[in-house]
């Protein structure tokens, strides 16, 4: 590895990156990931990552377990070669794993990705794999079934073998043999049966000595009747072997013949196990996708260093490119300059490695064609060289090879010599990287760097915020205030005597003093003015919790409004329906009895009954119509008052339910007004009206209501609201009655009309068919039909409107 990205640290957070990988190669090829310097294959490598992360988010990773480098063997089969068990089971199983992602990768549907190119490189095979998996049980065994003739011949191995440990079995039971055996069992040597017997006796069993125990008092005999039983199993188990020989060819001709698919298939699936290894990375480290460019431009939001606690670690601001092209960082030792040096180069490298970045959303960073740095102390024994040489020997090489795509971190600038030509050639270097055009960033102690650097355009300070009360860094980077050593206040807090601290102050030169004076002030002004912006953000987020709080509360009653007002709505529709289907039951009822030949004169008293009461049914409706009010409209409304006294025939329109009706009576001694709305009545209090027209004469020409004070209309206003809800077509022609009807449609909907009936009498059915074909292509129609007994039966239509 670059030994500039080793010394920032790239090589730790790739070991990271590699714990997240499945398998030995993604493991290498995620320890040996390189910074991209081209802007659009960098965006690409990011691309990838975001792809991978957003996934991850909705449907979890694919499994690349189980993912092993088979190449080797498959390249072997091409060739002609005969794989062993354990290598085909390797293959079957990286099938596995390859037919997995895939199917992953299809259920994970609704989500373009530029990673599908990966995933179509994946080829599953699942005929090679079950070939494999059905031929061979385990990594020694090949299963009965991978051929007929395997299975012939390990059928009569099983017979053979049974056949010769029964007849031994009587050698064990004989009473003439069983004497001489050491054991009655039968045992194998040599791969063949025998049985064990006794040494002084092995001349009284006939047979072929195998073997002897330790101690040589047994002797293991293969008697001569099973002799040739046995040669008959060493020449089947012979037949056996090539068997399996050849099944194991023949499935290594077959695997080397999909050598390129499986390989490239093997190659995308370590390629997006890197991939989705690096978006579980960043989800290890909360990290979010940087905006990446080529024009030196960084703005880090909240950056942390990765190999930090993400807990603990302190977030840090800091730009470089914008406005200025060097970045000088000072203050106390230990205070995280070295820190913030690193995280810079190290967020750097990250982005160009497709990696996300601890950092917060909108953060930018540059690709640069390479990354220089001199950070820690590189002194070595064996080269003679000191820690200012060591330096020194870095910056020559950084100094040859920076240009204006090159970013330079250097660590304690001039260190480790004089101050004052430490100081002078600290300046000198920033100016000769400067003049290539170079990025900087360096740290350093010197006054003399923190003046140039308020001096010069294009260079700026940034300092190492230091708590001297608790002695205690605070690890925050200011850009724009150079940083304190506080090296006075830190030795008298730990104990140097205050005569030795006022001596030294002494001893520093007034300009020096009055430099450290303006930069406490700066300090303390800046400190004020965060103070200020913090309690000016809180002032800013209470408030909006505040209306956010108002504004909840404020939905809470509308929605609470509307649910009363739908109950009420429902618990009318509900009632009326009611009434509805006992009014048809009852006449439903007639109509039977009249099938049923009952007396005429019956029949139409029944039907007066039944329309009576379906029209006291409607009046008691009415009548039990709750008022209508919304909860707070008076409240919201206060301000409002009636021009003048309500006059029945007044045009209203009820705020509670941003609908017009008309005044049917005058407020009683509880200000509640009984209104006329289309064929329903209802009441409101006063209070929820608001007064639009003048009195003016009914719609339709219909009365609906009588003058308070009487309790039933009287009857010409009945007879005119039967006609306003009756339309007789009796007489006109089609086109006629097509008119009147649709101008009829017309006026029940604007007058609130649910309900009327047409009559076009019975005749000849053509007034009939053309109002019924009408009403079917009308979309304000909710449903139509014949009337029934005591409605005009097939004399008129019913029509229900939506």
């Amino acid at each position: 590895m670059n030994k500039h990205h080793k010394t920032l640290e790239l090589d730790k957070v790739l070991a990271l990156l590699a714990e997240h990988t499945a398998c030995a190669d993604a493991r290498n090829m995620a320890l040996a990931v390189l910074p991209e310097e081209n802007l659009a294959l960098a965006q690409a490598l990011l691309n990838q990552t975001n792809d991978a992360y957003t996934l991850l988010a909705r449907f979890g990773g694919p499994a690349f377990g189980g993912l092993v480098n088979v190449r080797n063997a498959l390249h072997r089969a091409q060739a002609g070669g005969v794989l062993r068990m354990r290598e085909l089971l390797e293959i079957a199983q990286v099938l596995r794993v390859l037919r997995g992602i895939v199917a992953w990768r299809e259920a994970s549907v609704g989500v373009e990705s530029c990673l599908d190119a990966l995933f179509g490189g994946i080829s599953p095979n699942k005929f090679l794999e079950d070939a494999i998996h059905g031929a061979i049980a385990n990594e020694d065994t090949v299963a009965d079934h991978a051929s007929p003739a395997l299975a012939d011949i390990r059928r009569k191995i099983r017979q053979q073998e049974s056949n010769v440990r029964a007849r031994l079995e009587q050698y064990c039971r004989s009473v003439a043999y069983g004497k001489y055996l050491q054991e009655s069992l039968v045992t194998i040597r040599g791969g063949r049966f025998v049985i064990p017997v006794k040494a002084e006796h092995r001349g009284d069993i006939p047979g072929l000595v195998h073997d002897a125990s330790a101690s040589g008092a047994t002797v293991f005999v293969e008697p001569m009747p099973v002799v040739e039983a046995n040669n008959e199993i060493k020449v089947l188990q012979g037949k056996e072997r090539e068997e399996i020989e050849r099944i194991l060819a023949a499935l290594s001709q077959l695997a080397g013949s999909f050598y390129e698919s499986v390989a490239a298939g093997y190659a995308c699936a370590v390629e997006l196990n890197v991939v989705f290894a690096k978006a579980k990375l960043a989800y290890d480290m909360r990290a979010s996708l940087p905006l990446l460019n080529d024009s030196g431009e960084t703005e880090l939001k909240k950056a942390r260093h990765p190999l930090l606690h993400r807990d603990s670690a302190v977030p840090i601001d800091l730009r470089l490119g914008l406005e200025f092209d060097a970045l000088i960082v000072t203050g106390p030792n230990t205070g995280g300059k070295t820190v913030s040096l690193k995280t810079l180069g190290l967020l750097t490298l990250m982005a160009m490695c497709g990696l996300m970045l601890p950092a917060a959303d909108g953060s930018r960073i540059a690709v640069y064609k390479q990354v220089l740095a001199d950070i820690g102390d590189e002194q070595s024994i064996e080269q003679s060289l000191s820690t200012f040489s060591s330096h020194m020997t870095n910056i020559v090489s950084i100094l040859t090879a920076a240009d204006d795509d090159t970013l330079v971190l250097i660590d304690e600038l001039g260190a480790g010599t004089d101050p004052v030509e430490g100081a002078a050639l600290a300046t000198a270097i920033i100016e000769a990287l400067r003049a290539r055009r170079a990025k900087l960033a360096a740290t350093t102690h010197y006054a003399e760097l923190k003046a140039y650097a308020l001096e010069t355009p294009g260079v700026e300070n940034a300092g190492c915020e230091f708590d001297v009360q608790t002695l205690r860094p605070t690890y925050r980077l200011l850009v724009g205030l150079p940083g304190r050593s506080n090296a006075f206040a830190i030795s008298e807090r730990l104990g140097v005597p205050g005569e030795i601290i006022a001596r030294a102050q002494a001893l520093v030169s007034g300009e020096s003093r009055r430099f450290e004076d303006v930069i406490g002030q700066l300090e303390n002004r800046r400190a004020l003015t965060e103070q200020v912006r913090g309690e000016a953000e809180e002032a800013r987020r209470a408030a909006r919790e505040a209306l956010n709080a108002a504004e909840r509360l404020r939905q809470e009653a509308l929605q609470g409004q509307e649910k009363i007002l739908e109950e009420a709505r429902a618990q009318g529709k509900h009632i009326a329906e009611q009434a509805r289907r006992s009014a048809n039951a009852l006449l439903g009822e007639i109509e039977r009895i009249k099938k049923e030949h009952v007396r005429g004169s019956d029949i139409n008293e029944l039907a007066r009954r039944a329309r009576t009461a379906m029209k006291k049914g409607l009046e008691a409706i009415e009548d039990a119509a709750p008022p209508v009010r919304q909860a707070g409209m008076e409240e919201r409304d206060g301000d409002y008052t009636l021009p003048r006294p309500l006059q029945i025939g007044d045009r209203v329109r009820i705020t509670a339910l941003g609908a017009e009706a008309e005044v049917a009576a005058l407020p009683d001694g509880k200000g509640m007004v009984e209104l006329q709305t289309g064929a329903l009545r209802t009441r409101s209090h006063i209070d929820g009206l608001r007064l639009l027209t003048q009195p003016k004469p009914v719609d339709m020409g219909i009365r609906r209501h009588r003058p308070k004070g009487e309790e039933r209309p009287e009857p010409a206003a009945q007879t005119r609201l039967a006609s306003a809800m009756r339309l007789d077509l009796r007489g006109q022609t089609v086109e006629e009655c097509l008119l009147a009807l649709d101008r009829f449609v017309d006026e029940a909907l604007r007058s609130g009309l649910h309900e009327f009936t047409v009559v076009h009498g019975k005749g000849t059915g053509a007034l009939r068919g053309a109002v019924q074909q009408y009403l079917r292509g009308c979309a304000f129609v909710k449903a139509y039909r014949l009337g029934v007994y005591g409605e005009g039966e097939t004399g008129v239509t019913i029509v229900e409107l939506k």
